[in-house]
């Protein structure tokens, strides 16, 4: 029985089509500094920001699935809801870390909307409640 050569790996990959293809990753290249080693996105060397989408320019990309791709990258599947790209590629573990403050700040500016929305919402209907009773619209009957 022969072993595996160690320094390659075969990764199945499903394509936006769903054609699945195999894709072999040689350690030279898993290792390698600089973009990522697959990458559908038409996106220029020096981007490593992985929340733009390199299609549109959107701010808005986010990771479908992530996985471990060796001891320093990540494959990861990315989507933007702006023009519908999605792509999988392997990204560095410094590239990766960025992406994900980028999505903790989102997460924040999110929590912090729906907090000052959910506030609103309940002083409009704090002072509705008021305006009916005043005006005579609620009785002890409707409780």
């Amino acid at each position: 029985m022969s072993q595996p050569d160690p320094r390659h790996y075969v990764r199945r990959v499903v394509l936006p089509s769903g054609k699945t293809i195999e894709v072999v990753y040689f350690e030279d290249q898993a290792t390698a500094p600089g973009a990522p080693v697959l990458d559908p996105a038409p996106r220029t060397p020096d981007t490593t920001d992985l929340h733009v989408c390199g299609s549109c320019s959107s701010q808005l990309v986010y990771p479908v699935e992530w996985e471990e791709a060796g001891t320093t990258h990540w494959e990861v599947t990315l989507r933007c809801p702006n023009c519908e790209w999605a792509g999988t590629g392997i990204f560095e573990q410094d590239v990766v870390e960025r992406f994900d403050e980028e999505l903790d700040r989102g997460t924040e500016a999110l929590v912090r909307d729906l907090k000052r929305l959910a506030h609103a919402n309940m002083e409009d209907e704090i002072e509705r409640f008021t305006e009916a009773l005043e005006d005579g619209h609620i009785v002890p009957e409707d409780f």
